[in-house]
C-alpha cells in the first residue's frame, strides 16, 4: 500500500503518517534575492544527505536507486581522497517533485580538484555540483572508464543539497505518495543498469553546535561515507546568522578602486546559512589576477533560482566537499546578477577555494551555466566584467594587462603547462580556471569570451561608431543638412562602463552626453565637417569613431534655364497635345534633383533636362517645378502654355483641296490634295507649332515655309496608315506672330498628302 506524508522541504520530517498533502515552504531553489516573493530576513536552512554508492565487485562500477528522497535541489558524488579522480563517468537522473517525471541521464563533471582547498582536514573528492531543480527521487550510475587500473576511489556517496527557504517563505503544498514498507516501480522509465533497492534515507536531528561539521570530526557517531542515509543538517532557521567579518584595527579599510562598485547581493541577502562555518576569513595583501568558473552544469535554470542556487554551492562546497566556505568569491546567474561568495567582505582580499595552486593574490568569479558549447549572455559577461574591473581596480591592476602568480601546488593546466610549486608563471589579469588548472572549466566558450569581457572592463570603448545622421539626408558618403542635426552611435561596449560620450566636429567637443546615451545634437555652420563620437572609458581611456562627413547648405538651387514648353512630334488628341518641358537647374554644392509638382508629379535626376507630356488642347496648363539639392533646400520656378488646334479650314487656300471626312480626323474633317503647288497657309501667334497630317503607304510630299523661308521638306510617306499624327515642329524662345505655309510637291507616283490642321503653343 501507498501512505502519504507531510514534510517541510528545508527540514526533516515533522510529523508522519500524515495523509492529506505535502506542505513545503515554497519551493526549494526559488529566490533569495531582494525584491523576489521568498526574499525575507534571516538564514535560510539549508541540509546535505548522504548517501554511500554501492560499488560493483571488480571496482569499475558504481550505482545508487532511490525511488523516494528527501527533497532536493542540488547534487554531486564526494569520496574519500581529496587527491583521487573518477577517470569515467557519472551521471544522474532525478525525479521532479512537483511533477514526478524523471529527468534524462545528466552528465555531472568530475575535473574538480578537491585539494582546491589545500591543507583541510576532511576534505573529500568531489564532483562539480549539480543543479537538478526540486526532486525527491534519484538514480545514479559511474564508471571508472576503459584502461583505468586503480578503478573507482573509495567511499564513493550521493550529496543531495536542499538549499533551503528564507525565514518567513509561505508553504506551497503539495500532493506526493509515500511508498509503503516495500517500494514499488519508480514513475520514471526503467534504469538501463541494474540497481538494489535501498531504504528511504533518514534525517538525524539537527547539531547542537554551530558549525558542527561531519567530515571534520575524527570520530563521528555517524560516518556518512558508510551510513547510509545520512544528512547533515544545520541550525534551525530562528537562530541568527554570524555576521561577515568586519575589518578589525589590524586590517587596513578596504581600498577604493579606479572603476565604480557594481550592485552585489550580499551573503545576508542571498540568506546565507552563517551557522555552516565560523571559521574567520583569511586575507591577502592584494589581487593579481580573477579566474573566470562555470557552475551548476545547466542552463536550464529561472534566475529567480539563483539565490538558491548560491545557497546550494555554499552548502555544497562547505559540507559535501570540506572546505571552510564557498569556494568562489563571486557568484554571477546569467541574468547578470552579482553574487558575494566567500565571506569576509566583497570589497576584501579574501582568499578563495577556486584554482589549485592559485588561490592565493586572486579572486574567483563563477557564472552559473555550463558554457562548454553556449556563450554566456551578455548580462552575465558584463557583470563578469564589472567585478574584474572593480575588484582589480582596488589594487591598481589593468583588466588587460598580464601578471605573474606563484604555484602553491605541483600542477598543470588544460593546455599542457606544467607548474611547480614555489615557481611563479605569468597570467592574464583575467583568465579562465583551464588556465591554472587542467579542467575545461570556464567551458570553451566562455573561455572565448575572455578576450571581450578583458575589453569591457579594461577599455577603451569598442565598436564605436556613427550610425545616423538625423536631420541630414546621405549623398554618396557624404551627409547634407541645413545646419541642425542629431549624431547617433553604438558601440560593442555595455554602457555601465562608459563614463561619457563626446560629440565632435572638426575634432572640437560640441556636446557631452552620459555613458548611457546613443545621440546628441548640434548645429552646424555652412560648409564642409567631418563629425565623430569620442568615448570615454571607466578606465580613463578614450576611443574615436570614424569620420563621417557632413555638408552644412543653406543656399537652395536655382533654375540656369528656366523651365519651357514646346510642341514635338507624336499622335495629337484634343485631350493630349504632345509637349517637350526642358529646364536646366545647378546648386553651388550638389544638386539632388528637380521634381514636378504640376500638372503631374514626377521626379527627375540632377542631370535630367527634358521629358515629354502632354496637354489638353485650348486650356492654360502652368508646368510648376522644384530644384532641390541634398540638404533639402528648394528652389522653384514655373512655365504656362496653352496648345491651340488651328483646323485646315482655317488656313488660306490655293490649288485644288478636297475635304475629307472621319471621326479618326481632328474635328472629324481634313483637306486632301494631289495638285503640285497647291499651298494652305495659317498665320497664328505662339512660340511654338507643329504641322498634323495623316499618313499611308501611298502618301507624298510637302514643302514647309515659315515666314516666307522654306524650312523643310517633308515626307508623309508610312507603310502603316497613322491619323493625326505631328511630322513636324518649329519653336521660338518667344511667343510672336508667324505663317506656316504647306506646299504640295507633286510627288511622282505618290502626289497625294492629307493635312489635318496646325497645332501652335501660345
Amino acid at each position: 500500500m501507498r501512505v502519504k506524508r507531510r514534510i517541510w522541504v528545508t527540514a526533516a520530517v515533522v510529523a508522519a503518517a500524515v495523509t492529506g498533502v505535502l506542505v513545503f515552504e515554497g519551493v526549494t531553489g526559488t529566490g533569495g534575492v531582494p525584491g523576489t516573493a521568498d526574499a525575507a530576513p534571516g538564514p535560510a536552512r539549508t541540509e546535505v544527505h548522504h548517501d554511500p554508492l554501492k560499488v560493483s565487485g571488480d571496482g569499475a562500477t558504481a550505482s545508487l536507486r532511490r525511488e523516494r528522497t528527501e527533497p532536493f535541489s542540488m547534487l554531486g558524488i564526494t569520496w574519500t581522497d581529496p587527491a583521487a579522480r573518477v577517470g569515467g563517468t557519472v551521471e544522474v537522473r532525478t525525479r521532479s517533485l512537483p511533477d514526478g517525471d524523471w529527468s534524462a541521464w545528466l552528465p555531472v563533471d568530475t575535473e574538480v580538484d578537491g585539494r582546491t582547498e589545500a591543507g583541510r582536514t576532511g576534505a573529500r573528492g568531489t564532483t562539480e555540483p549539480r543543479w537538478v531543480g526540486l526532486s525527491d527521487g534519484v538514480e545514479v550510475r559511474v564508471s571508472a572508464g576503459k584502461g583505468t587500473s586503480t578503478g573507482l576511489p573509495e567511499g564513493l556517496r550521493l550529496d543531495m543539497v536542499d538549499p533551503g527557504k528564507p525565514a518567513g517563505a509561505a508553504p506551497i503544498a503539495y500532493s506526493v505518495d509515500e511508498p509503503s514498507e516495500t517500494p514499488s516501480e519508480p514513475a520514471g522509465p526503467p534504469s538501463d543498469e541494474p540497481t538494489t533497492p535501498e531504504p528511504d534515507g533518514a534525517t538525524t536531528p539537527p547539531a547542537t553546535e554551530s558549525g558542527t561539521d561531519p567530515t571534520d570530526d575524527p570520530s563521528p557517531s555517524t560516518d556518512p561515507a558508510t551510513d547510509p542515509g545520512t544528512s547533515t543538517p544545520t541550525t534551525p532557521p530562528s537562530e541568527s546568522p554570524s555576521p561577515t567579518a568586519e575589518p578589525t584595527a589590524t586590517l587596513p579599510p578596504p581600498l577604493p578602486s579606479t572603476a565604480p562598485k557594481p550592485p552585489i547581493v550580499t551573503r545576508a541577502d542571498w540568506n546565507a546559512d552563517e551557522s555552516l562555518n565560523d571559521e574567520a576569513p583569511e586575507y591577502m595583501d592584494t589581487v593579481k589576477a580573477v579566474f573566470v568558473h562555470h557552475t551548476a552544469q545547466t542552463n536550464a535554470y529561472s534566475c529567480a533560482d539563483s539565490a538558491a542556487i548560491v545557497r546550494g554551492l555554499h552548502a555544497y562546497h562547505v559540507q559535501s566537499n570540506g572546505w571552510k566556505d564557498l569556494g568562489y568569491n563571486f557568484v554571477v546567474d546569467k541574468c547578470g546578477t552579482i553574487f558575494e561568495g566567500r565571506k569576509g567582505g566583497a570589497d576584501r582580499a579574501v582568499t578563495g577555494a577556486h584554482t589549485y595552486g592559485f588561490n592565493r593574490e586572486t579572486a574567483g568569479i563563477a557564472v552559473i551555466g555550463m558554457y562548454t558549447d553556449t556563450a554566456a549572455a551578455t548580462p552575465a559577461t558584463t557583470a563578469v566584467a564589472r567585478i574584474a574591473a572593480w575588484k582589480l581596480g582596488q589594487y591598481g591592476v589593468s583588466p588587460s594587462a598580464t601578471t605573474t602568480l606563484t604555484a602553491g601546488a605541483d600542477g598543470g593546466n588544460y593546455a599542457g603547462r606544467k607548474f611547480t610549486a614555489g615557481t611563479a608563471y605569468p597570467f592574464s589579469t583575467v583568465s579562465g580556471h583551464r588556465d591554472g588548472f587542467n579542467t575545461q572549466c570556464p567551458g570553451t566558450s566562455l573561455y572565448g569570451q575572455l578576450p571581450t569581457i578583458r575589453g569591457y572592463a579594461a577599455g577603451p570603448v569598442a565598436g564605436l561608431a556613427v550610425k545616423s545622421v538625423t536631420g541630414a539626408v546621405l549623398s554618396g558618403t557624404k551627409y547634407h543638412t541645413k545646419a541642425d542635426i542629431t549624431v547617433g552611435w553604438s558601440a560593442t561596449t555595455p554602457a555601465v562602463f562608459v563614463a561619457k560620450y563626446e560629440l565632435l566636429v572638426d575634432g572640437k567637443s560640441v556636446a557631452s552626453t552620459t555613458g548611457s546615451a546613443s545621440s546628441a545634437r548640434t548645429t552646424l555652420t555652412a560648409g564642409t565637417h567631418t563629425v565623430q563620437v569620442r568615448a570615454t572609458h571607466r578606465s580613463g581611456r578614450t576611443s574615436v569613431s570614424a569620420a563621417a562627413t557632413v555638408v552644412a547648405d543653406r543656399t537652395a538651387p536655382a533654375f540656369s534655364t528656366k523651365p519651357e514648353l514646346s510642341l514635338r512630334t507624336g499622335t495629337v488628341n484634343t485631350t493630349a497635345v504632345p509637349l517637350t518641358l526642358r529646364w536646366k537647374a545647378a546648386d553651388a554644392v550638389q544638386l539632388r534633383d528637380v521634381r514636378l509638382t504640376a500638372p503631374v508629379s514626377r521626379t527627375y535626376g540632377p542631370t535630367t533636362t527634358s521629358a515629354s507630356h502632354t496637354a489638353k488642347s485650348g486650356v492654360a496648363t502652368s508646368w510648376k517645378m522644384t530644384a532641390y539639392d541634398p540638404a533639402g533646400n528648394g528652389g522653384a520656378a514655373s512655365v504656362t502654355g496653352t496648345p491651340v488646334i488651328l483646323q485646315e479650314s482655317s488656313a488660306k487656300r490655293t490649288g485644288t483641296w478636297s475635304a475629307k471626312s472621319s471621326s479618326s480626323y481632328l474635328g472629324g474633317r481634313s483637306y486632301t490634295s494631289g495638285t503640285k503647288n497647291a499651298s494652305l497657309t495659317w498665320t497664328f501667334t505662339g512660340r511654338s507649332v507643329a504641322w498634323v497630317v495623316s499618313r499611308a503607304s501611298t502618301s507624298g510630299q510637302a514643302y514647309v515655309y515659315v515666314d516666307g523661308v522654306k524650312a523643310a521638306t517633308v515626307d508623309l510617306r508610312s507603310s502603316a496608315t497613322a491619323y493625326r499624327q505631328a511630322i513636324w515642329t518649329k519653336s521660338w524662345a518667344a511667343s510672336a506672330r508667324h505663317t506656316v505655309k504647306v506646299v504640295v510637291v507633286g510627288t511622282k507616283g505618290r502626289p497625294t498628302l492629307t493635312t489635318d490642321g496646325l497645332v501652335c503653343l501660345k
